[in-house]
């Protein structure tokens, strides 16, 4: 069969870079369904408790009974940092509190120095970085999927869509099921006659800026307005709070449509579209078309780079594209000394250990060729200097 006709299930190859600016919210009580989970919960239980008690262990230099590291940020990745956290409290003694609040809540508490780091499923642009209290260094840590999700329960294979099919579906030009542009890349299946309904996020987030960045780079009339950002002005459907609100809208309504971050869709037991990448083959969500999506990166970036990276429609016949780093982010001039150095030996640790943990999880691990470039950058980390 050609490139246009088949999906594509796992991952390899390239990518074209771009710098951009950058997913989001979650839900506990979502987040906590279903067998898969319970790993989850085991890690968010063992991080309150380390840190809420004494650790016994010897780490280094942690106080009895006290967090030694405070962060705040995207929930994204809050299930893989919690067990990120307990596991590291677990090893060192290090106990690290993280307020899972959002991409703009870490950025905005970071600027304002009420957190040691920031968390962000997308990259500062200029103008935050231009309020931060001094330079801000952005730290990839793990790669996230948005997955378009819809409700069709009579189609039982992945539907086939384009970039620009899922343009024209959010901004109203489509409204039908059976239209014929979505009919004819999904030959052979009886498309209902229903109508389609839209489901997006009503609050800002990353996953919105991710999925919107896709929609702008791959539709001109996108970008032309509602544009690329953690808020937009959406020209049709339904908002939900959070993944979960979305998720939970695509779940109780035939006939709707969703993009929410790949975990959510899995936990759900959501039906995910099979998307067209710049290669014409039809790629679903997956740990494997993350990582190859971010397969070009560590070898194209240039030595200056800042990591402030869209891999929105990168390049290779596997790259699912929307696909999108998540970061930490951290002053490059600490004025604490001793954080600073728990603040180093933690990334250095969350990229190698840590990385390990990513694909059980629903996330991929950055390329090999990238975390060795980062872990030497975190010696740029100025520790004990004024901020």
């Amino acid at each position: 069969m050609c490139g246009r006709d088949r999906v594509v299930t796992n991952a390899a190859p390239p990518l074209r870079r771009r710098t951009v600016g950058f997913f989001e919210n979650r839900s506990d009580d979502q987040l906590l369904k279903g067998a898969h989970l319970k790993r989850i919960a085991l890690a968010l239980a063992m991080t309150t408790m380390a840190c809420s008690q004494d650790s016994s262990k010897g780490g280094s230099g942690a106080s009895s009974g006290s967090t030694d590291l405070t962060g705040a940020g995207a929930t994204f990745p809050t299930p893989l940092y919690s067990k990120w956290f307990s596991d590291y409290a677990a090893a060192t003694g290090i106990r690290i509190n993280y307020q899972s609040i959002g991409s703009g809540g870490g950025i905005r508490q970071l600027s304002e120095g009420t957190v040691d780091f920031g968390a962000s499923d997308s990259p500062m642009n200029d103008e935050e970085i231009s309020k931060a209290k001094g330079p801000v260094m952005h730290f990839p840590t793990v790669l996230g999927a948005v997955a378009v999700t819809y409700n069709l329960p009579e189609i039982t294979a992945p539907l086939r869509l384009s970039g620009e099919l899922v343009a024209d579906i959010f901004s109203g030009r489509i409204t039908k099921w059976n239209d014929q542009r979505i009919a004819a890349l999904n030959p052979g299946v009886a498309l209902p006659a229903s109508d389609i309904l839209v489901v997006h996020r009503s609050d800002g987030s990353g996953t919105t800026f991710v999925f919107t960045d896709y929609l702008a780079t791959v539709s001109p009339r996108w970008a032309s307005g509602p544009g690329r950002g953690k808020e937009v002005a959406w020209p049709v459907g339904l908002g939900g709070k959070g993944n979960e609100g979305v998720s939970g809208q695509v779940k109780q309504t035939p006939g709707s449509i969703g993009y929410v971050e790949l975990a959510y869709a899995k936990q759900n037991n959501l039906a995910v579209a099979a998307l067209r990448n710049t290669a014409g083959n039809f790629v679903v969500p997956s740990p494997a078309g993350m990582t190859a999506a971010a397969a070009g990166v560590a070898a194209g970036l240039p030595p200056n780079t800042d990591y402030r990276l869209s891999i929105v429609n990168a390049a290779g016949p596997q790259a699912y594209p929307i696909s999108s780093f998540t970061w930490i982010l951290v002053y490059k001039q600490q004025a604490d000394s001793v954080k600073a150095r728990k603040l180093r030996d933690f990334l250095r640790w969350a990229l190698t250990e840590g990385e390990k943990q990513a694909a059980a999880l629903d996330y991929a691990p950055l390329p090999e060729a990238m975390t060795t470039r980062l872990q030497a950058r975190l010696d740029s980390i100025e520790v004990g200097a004024p901020r």
